[in-house]
Formats: C-alpha cells, sequence, structure tokens
C-alpha cells in the first residue's frame, strides 16, 4: 500500500497542509495501480510554485483539445476485434501481409472456440510470415506467443524483440506490453514516455466533459468460487433488468430512456456501446424533458459522436439542461466559450461557468479551472490554484486530471519531478483506451461458455499489464484444468505448462495489489503446485497478503510460526496472527479457536501423543477426503447411501411414534385394564 507522510510545514507555507486530506486519498487511489510498492515522503519541498526553465506550458501542454472522437480502429490499429468484426481495411490494395494476419487471426479465434491445436498452429505459421514481411500487428501477436509460450516456445526474449518491433510500427497495444515491461522493471523514464503517449491517445477523443462511469473490467471471480452476479449483471440486453427497462423506455418511461440511451452511449453492464441508438434513446428522452439526456445530447453534438457535429444544438441542448436545474452542464457551456463553438470565445465567461459547475459539485468541471490557472486563459496564472483543483478532481477520480497530475509529476510543474508517480498515474490512464475493449469480448466469450477464448484474450490483456485480466486467465487455468483449453507450445497445455502459466499470472497480480493472488502464490509454494515447495517463499507471500489485511494469510502466517514452516517457530507470535485473522474476519472464528487450542495443548503438553496426533492431521485429512470424494461421493454410492439414510430416518421416526405412544397418559375418564 502506498503510504503518504507529510512533514510537518511552516506556517509560511500553509499549502501543503491544506492539501493532506488529498495526499491521504491520493495513496488509496494508487494503491491498486503501481506494480511495486513504496513509501513517498511529502514535504513541503515537494511542492514547486514555479515553472522549470526547459518547461514551455504554451507548447509543451495541452488545453482543452480540438480532436473529434475516432473509433477504436483508428486509434488501435489492427486489434483483434476490429480484424474479426471486418473493420480492419481489406481490399484489392491490401498487401499480401495483412491479408495473411486477418486470414491468421480469424483462424486463431476459430481454433480457440472449438478447441482445434492443428488449426491453431495453421494460424500462427500465417501470422508468423506476416511478421517476418515487417507487419507490425503480425509482430505483436507473435510477440504474444511467445510471451505466453502458445503453439511457440517460451521466449521471452523474444517476446520483447517482437513487441518493440511492432511498436515501432505503430501498434499501440505492443507499445503496452512494452510500457508495463519498463513499468515492472522500475526503468520508469521508458515507461513514462510510452504510457504518456497511450494515455493522450485515450483522452483524445473527450471533449466536454462527461467521462464515462468508471468501467472496471469485471472479475469473474471472487477469488474462492465463480462471481455469479457480477457475471448475470453482465449479459447486456439478454438480462433481465435490461429487458425490464427497456420495457419502460418503449411505453415512455423518460428515466428508462435515459438509462437505456447510456447504457449505449458507455458500453455498460455488458452492452455493446451503440451511438446510433445511444441517440435514439437519448434523444426521445430529451424531448421529454429528461435534464440529463439534454446534457449528454449538448456533448453528443458537440463532439460528433456518431453524428455531424453541430455547436449550435450542443449550446441550445445545455442551455435547456440548465434551465431544468441540471446545473452540471454549466460546465459544457464553459466549454464551448472557452472554444469558440456555437459562441464567441470568452474565457472569463468560460471561467464563470466552470465556477458554477464547481458549486454544484461537478467534478471535471475542477479540472477545466485546474487547466485555466495553469495555462493562464483569462486569469493570472497561478501554479498553486492550478495544482489545487486538478488534484482535487484526481481524487474524485476525473480521469483526465490523472493524465494532467501525471505530467505534473512527469515535467516537475506543481511537484517535484517523480517519474515513479508519472507512470503509475498514466498506467491507470491507458488502460482506460480502446484496447481495454478485449475485457468486454473476454467477458462476453466466458459468459457464452467459450472459456479457451476468454482465456486467450484475458491473457492478451494480462501481457498489458491489466491486473484484473491476470486474475482472471489465472483462474480460469486453475478452475477449468484441462477443460480451459489452454494452448501450450505443442497442443494442449501439459499440466506443467497450465501450473507455471497460471503461476506468472498470479505473480503479475500480486505485485499489482490483488491481495488474492498473493494468497495463491503463497499456496502454490507451500503445497508445491506447479513449483517446487518453498515454505520460506510462500511465507514472503503470505506477509504481502497480510499487509493488505487478509484474514486468510494471517491464519497462515500463525501456522507456520506454530510449526516452525519457513518461519521462526514462535509460538507467541503465531497467537498473534491468530488473534489478528480474528479480528480481521469475524468468520474465521471456529479455525481460529481450534488453532488456539491447538496452542493451548502445545505449551501445555509439549511432549505428549496429543500434539502428535495434530501433527498428523494434515496427511490424515486428505486422505479422508479423497475417500469422501471417491466413495461416498460417486454418484451410485451417493445415491444409495441418501436412501438408506432416508430409510433409517422413517424407521427412526416410526419407532419414536410407537414408543411415545406406549406411554400416553391416561385421560381422566379412562379406567386400566
Amino acid at each position: 500500500m502506498l503510504q503518504y507522510c507529510v512533514r510537518q510545514a511552516s506556517p509560511d507555507f500553509p499549502q501543503p497542509m491544506r492539501l493532506l486530506p488529498l495526499l491521504l486519498h491520493f495513496s488509496l487511489l494508487l494503491s491498486s495501480v503501481t506494480a511495486r510498492h513504496f513509501v513517498l515522503y511529502l514535504s513541503p519541498d515537494d511542492f514547486k510554485d514555479t515553472l522549470p526553465p526547459d518547461v514551455d506550458l504554451n507548447t509543451d501542454w495541452e488545453d482543452f483539445p480540438d480532436s473529434g472522437p475516432r473509433t477504436g480502429h483508428e486509434v488501435d490499429p489492427g486489434s483483434w476485434r476490429s480484424v474479426v468484426d471486418e473493420e480492419f481495411p481489406l481490399d484489392a490494395s491490401s498487401s499480401p501481409d495483412e491479408s495473411l494476419y486477418a486470414s491468421g487471426i480469424n483462424k486463431m479465434i476459430s481454433a480457440v472456440s472449438s478447441a482445434d491445436p492443428r488449426s491453431m498452429e495453421d494460424a500462427v505459421s500465417e501470422i508468423e510470415v506476416a511478421a517476418q514481411a515487417g507487419n507490425p500487428h503480425s509482430q505483436s501477436t507473435l510477440a504474444f506467443f511467445y510471451g505466453t509460450g502458445c503453439a511457440r516456445d517460451l521466449n521471452p526474449a523474444k517476446a520483447f524483440l517482437y513487441h518493440h518491433f511492432a511498436a515501432d510500427g505503430g501498434n499501440m497495444q505492443s507499445k503496452m506490453a512494452l510500457a508495463y515491461t519498463y513499468h515492472r522493471q522500475e526503468m520508469y523514464d521508458k515507461s513514462v514516455k510510452l504510457y504518456s503517449e497511450l494515455a493522450g491517445a485515450a483522452i483524445s477523443s473527450s471533449l466536454i466533459s462527461k467521462e464515462s462511469p468508471v468501467l472496471e473490467p469485471i472479475r469473474i471471480h471472487t477469488g474462492v468460487e465463480e462471481n455469479k452476479e457480477a457475471l448475470r449483471k453482465s449479459r447486456g440486453e439478454e438480462d433481465e433488468d435490461f429487458q425490464i427497462t427497456e420495457f419502460q423506455a418503449q411505453k415512455g418511461n423518460a428515466g428508462a430512456m435515459y438509462r437505456i440511451g447510456i447504457y449505449y452511449y458507455y458500453g455498460l453492464r455488458g452492452v455493446r456501446r451503440d451511438e446510433t441508438k445511444a441517440f435514439y434513446w437519448l434523444h426521445k428522452a430529451g424531448e421529454k424533458g429528461e435534464s440529463r439526456s439534454m446534457e449528454l445530447l449538448g456533448e453528443i453534438y458537440a463532439m460528433g459522436a456518431g453524428l455531424e457535429r453541430n455547436h449550435t444544438k450542443a449550446l441550445e441542448w445545455l442551455t435547456l439542461a440548465v434551465k431544468q436545474q441540471q446545473f452540471s452542464a454549466y460546465n459544457g457551456l464553459g466549454y464551448l466559450h472557452v472554444k469558440g463553438y456555437g459562441v464567441e470565445k470568452n474565457y472569463t465567461k468560460a471561467r464563470e461557468f466552470f465556477e458554477k459547475a464547481v458549486e454544484n459539485e461537478e467534478t471535471a468541471a475542477l479540472y477545466n479551472l485546474g487547466i485555466m490557472y495553469l495555462k493562464g486563459f483569462g486569469v493570472k496564472r497561478d501554479i498553486k490554484l492550478a495544482r489545487k483543483f486538478i488534484f482535487t478532481a484526481f481524487t474524485v477520480g476525473q480521469p483526465k486530471a490523472f493524465y494532467h497530475l501525471a505530467k505534473m509529476c512527469q515535467k516537475g510543474v506543481g511537484f517535484r519531478e517523480n517519474l515513479q508517480m508519472a507512470s503509475a498515474l498514466f498506467k491507470s490512464v491507458a488502460e482506460r483506451g480502446p484496447w481495454g475493449a478485449l475485457s468486454k469480448w473476454a467477458l462476453d466469450s466466458y459468459i457464452k461458455g467459450e472459456v479457451g477464448k476468454a482465456l486467450l484474450l484475458y491473457s492478451r490483456l494480462a501481457e498489458m499489464g491489466y491486473e484484473v485480466a491476470q486474475s482472471n486467465a489465472a483462474w480460469i487455468l486453475d478452475k477449468y484444468g484441462e477443460h480451459s483449453i489452454c494452448m501450450g507450445e505443442l497442443g494442449f497445455c501439459t499440466d506443467a505448462e497450465r501450473h507455471q502459466r497460471a503461476h506468472s499470472l498470479w505473480w503479475q497480480a500480486s505485485e499489482q495489489g490483488n491481495e488474492h493472488a498473493a494468497l495463491l502464490i503463497g499456496d502454490a509454494y507451500y503445497y508445491g503446485r506447479g513449483t517446487d515447495k518453498d515454505y520460506e517463499r510462500a511465507a514472503e507471500a503470505y506477509l504481502h497478503a497480510h499487509s493488505q489485511s487478509n484474514a486468510q494469510a494471517m491464519f497462515n502466517l500463525g501456522y507456520m510460526h506454530e510449526h516452525g514452516q519457513g518461519l521462526p517457530l514462535d509460538l507467541h507470535l503465531a497467537k498473534r496472527y491468530y488473534d489478528q485473522a480474528l479480528e480481521t474476519d469475524r468468520a474465521a472464528k471456529l479455525p481460529v479457536t481450534l488453532a488456539l487450542g491447538s496452542l493451548w495443548i502445545r505449551k501445555g503438553y509439549p511432549n505428549s501423543f496429543l500434539v502428535e496426533l495434530i501433527d498428523s492431521l494434515p496427511q490424515f485429512y486428505p486422505k479422508v477426503m479423497a475417500w469422501v470424494d471417491e466413495v461416498i461421493m460417486d454418484e451410485g454410492n451417493a445415491t444409495i447411501l441418501t436412501l438408506v439414510i432416508c430409510l433409517l430416518t422413517v424407521l427412526y421416526l416410526r419407532e419414536r411414534q410407537r414408543r411415545n405412544a406406549a406411554v400416553l397418559p391416561l385421560q381422566p375418564n379412562e379406567v386400566p385394564n
């Protein structure tokens, strides 16, 4: 976990003390973003109120971008989804390597869907030929094969080399993979350069203010079992809740129209983004006076999202929204005035609109005010105020604030230069790019039962540094085993290949703050699953999970101290960890009570047969469970056992009824025989 300590500031330097609550929140936000855990001490010296001499804010800093929205293929050319959806441009002028790449990708997806290793080999061969001809998208995919050991030998060096070639050729997913590699290796000067470019591309199409809700990739498991509730809510148009809302919208309910509109606009609840359908429903809701829809219609017209850009209509809808007391629309009006779209450019009015939006808790306006003070648009340039506004917007999750805060750390504007922090911030923004759409494709595939395709897609995202994808891919490998359609070096994965791949994925997820992943890594070393037994490394992993307040890890550490496995034999420390496990999770009461009983016996009767009995339980328990699985839980035996139990229950109840009848007391008018 990131920790921030602000040393006492002098009275003439109040700004850091006012930022203290924000800094603490900052630490919480980034604890799941950075791949390395570190402590950063902030003092008044870490804040800078002057510009570095080599930074020119007029040329080195974006303010309010002019670019319109671009399709996923335009931002992420050569993505697998664009090939399968036939968005990848293929015509008579296409080169042979482009045709081979498209053919190879389609065969690859078909191979994992039909569990056909031979087709996978054909697909990889075509992609390899195209890669050797210099096609960057083929080089990126071939790097993935070498990096995962899928249909090619596991070779990280070749994977890195091909990703490097592909990134030079413009492949964005290879840039993500390289940036993540540099970030893990703490080569922040290189990771920042790539992540800043990727983050800029990720936010380039968002013009006004209305950022999409934070679309976290869905975790398909809870750590122990499938995450059924999250999966149910991600079924898109097939979900019952969506269908009910759609029915209400069709019956004229304006609120339902708005909800359906944003499902399509942002791609929420498993619904695939569709700007045409989004506009249809939002326009109908807006005509009925639904103020939130009016504001979004203003954005759609200003951006030209799915239709021709029209700043006059954007101004009309935003003005209507404000009249309907949708005060966050002031932010959109401020944007139109700062750019001069549909109105005369007026920085003073723009600032006033942004301030009104801030008064009504519109977080994007905080960011826009920060940019105005940073650039000196209609106001005197003020680095302190710019930092305050941008930082506040960051603490509530505004993506553009993440981007500009990262840039401030990179350039040393407002803060002392900090490439490590800049890299982590840029990474969090870059992961919102169109390449992240693979996550929805993977989820849809999993829900449809296409486990092999889901594993392939999550694995692709995993090499780009998406922690949830790393966790999901590892879970599929562990949960489904040989049914995961894991493609190895030669055909399907061997048990060793599958365990090694899952182990690597859990480890990467653990580095990024996934406590369950750290726990599973510890289990792998403790039990020797997919690796050699190593109690010391198991203890390291459990300590990592313990630092994230995982009760199971605390219990495991107590057990290891109790038995001297990988940690010093120390009954006092064992008790401390057992107590912590119970304090963290009350559900641990039974195992902790038993463990404390074991400790009491060890202390009071150290060399007795009771200690020997307790120590023998770990060897005896698996044998009992194996017998239960093989004998009791066998389908035929379980049925017979159930019938026997039912028969014995009936006989017992009848016998008890007979005995009760035999001892019934005499009624008042009855005479004994």
